[in-house]
């Protein structure tokens, strides 16, 4: 059963179509980074950027380094789009999208992340064997089908996705509308629509569409009787998902993934007419099939388990931001702060307050305010600044947080001498303050 789930060829259609809107879409990402300004606003602006932890050696080029940069990336988008050397083009560009989201995080996006993974899995695909200019180049490339593990792998990703984007808005303020009150209160002022996303129906309309779309959005598409309905329904969430939060390509990327639930015929009709069907389905075991078994199993093993190290992280991760990351958790939450860090020359004992503003942009101070990973960056930043300057210093911070618009509670230990300490991924940082009890208590954030 799972040789012929896997490894029975099937017509390749939705994998070409997908790729061609796949490069479509990058490129469009990758160009209008630059047109809206978030090239210049994120990486070369700063002067001081937040990279992933670990990750400081990924610095933003100077100058006009990074247009250029993403100049290349859309460039890339297109070949890929074309079909043009490939392979070559897509790994390139993963490498370039990837080091770009590791180098700054004062914008991160779990859309960015989604990215990263499908540019990642696209890589290991046949996609230029049909519609491309590789195959026209070289006709030994040309075929019109692939193995169904293809399809799988897409589907599969998805699922995962989906299905712990539902999973965690099973939480109180997800439930009791709470936060979508207070997402939908920044677009108060869109025209036409403003006013209609303040109705209390509507926010209980999106916290039920929420969840049920997430759960059920991938069955429904796979069940032949429901598949035209959910993906109906599929066009007017993310074209809601698009105008009302505008967050990129994304609602589009996951209109484009509907293509590997429709049978082939049907995608034919639509992107290719002159395509001759593939109808054999014979079933090939392919020498490689170990080393696929093996890759697949680490892969989705890491996709599976990665969410969820917050439950193995004491305290709560709405308040600590512990594992909150890659973990799918999509607008559940607002965080608001402020802060004060003192630093103590450790020679003199001389204290000085400092304020982040000289050395960050407003965004990366809205973030610094609040974030406790940006708050220990920050921190390392300070003690080299200092050192530069022939200074040994200690650096406290004194923070107090506001989780979903409830009143601001002390977060940081300010006893603490943050530049002394060390950063431990997958461990609970103890100079974070506890969480209040109601966030404790229900392991979810609580009403005041």
């Amino acid at each position: 059963m799972l040789r012929q789930l896997l490894f029975k060829r099937v017509d390749n259609s939705a994998l070409i179509v997908f790729r061609i809107f796949f490069g479509l879409l990058i490129s469009f990402e990758s160009f209008g980074a630059i047109l809206t300004g978030w090239v210049r606003r994120t990486l070369v602006e700063p002067s001081f950027t937040f990279s992933f932890i670990d990750f400081e050696w990924l610095q933003p080029l100077p100058g006009n380094g990074m247009y250029y940069y993403f100049i290349l990336m859309g460039v890339l988008g297109i070949f890929i789009a074309l079909g043009y050397k490939y392979r070559g083009s897509v790994i390139l560009f993963t490498l370039l999208w990837t080091a770009v989201y590791l180098m700054q995080k004062t914008a991160y996006n779990n859309h960015y992340y989604l990215l990263i993974l499908i540019s990642f899995l696209m890589c290991f695909l046949p996609a230029e064997r049909y519609s491309s200019l590789d195959s026209k180049r070289d006709p030994t490339l040309l075929s019109t089908h692939m193995p169904a593990w293809v399809k799988w792998t897409i589907i599969l990703q998805l699922f995962i996705v989906y299905t712990y984007a539902a999973i965690a808005k099973l939480y109180a303020d997800w439930l009791d509308l709470s936060i979508i009150a207070i997402l939908m209160k920044g677009k108060a002022s869109y025209p036409l629509i403003g006013e209609l996303l303040q109705q209390p129906y509507i926010h209980l309309g999106i916290g039920i569409v929420g969840i049920l779309f997430d759960l059920l959005i991938v069955p429904a598409l796979l069940w032949k009787p429901t598949r035209k309905w959910a993906f109906g329904f599929s066009i007017f969430f993310h074209l809601f998902n698009s105008i009302v939060f505008q967050i990129g390509i994304f609602p589009y990327l996951a209109l484009a993934f509907s293509v590997f639930f429709f049978p082939p015929e049907q995608i034919r009709k639509i992107f290719f007419r002159k395509k001759a069907p593939y109808t054999a389905e014979e079933i090939r075991i392919p020498g490689y099939k170990n080393t696929l078994f093996a890759g697949l199993g680490i892969y989705f093993l890491v996709q599976l388990a990665l969410p969820l190290r917050h439950y193995v992280i004491p305290g709560d991760v709405l308040w600590t931001e512990e594992g909150h990351r890659m973990s799918w958790r999509m607008m559940l939450r607002t965080r608001a702060g402020i802060i004060q860090f003192t630093l103590v020359d450790k020679e003199t004992g001389e204290s000085s307050t400092i304020p982040p503003g000289l050395f960050l942009s407003p965004g990366q101070q809205e973030k610094v305010a609040c974030y406790p990973d940006y708050i220990w960056q920050f921190a390392q930043f300070l003690k080299k600044e200092y050192a530069q300057r022939g200074q040994n210093i200690a650096v406290y911070a004194k923070a107090r947080v506001s989780i979903n618009g409830r009143p601001l509670q002390p977060f940081i230990d300010s006893s603490v001498d943050l530049a002394a300490e060390e950063w431990h991924p997958f461990k609970h940082h103890n100079w974070i303050l506890p969480s209040p009890l109601a966030l404790d208590k229900n392991h979810s954030v609580g009403r005041p």
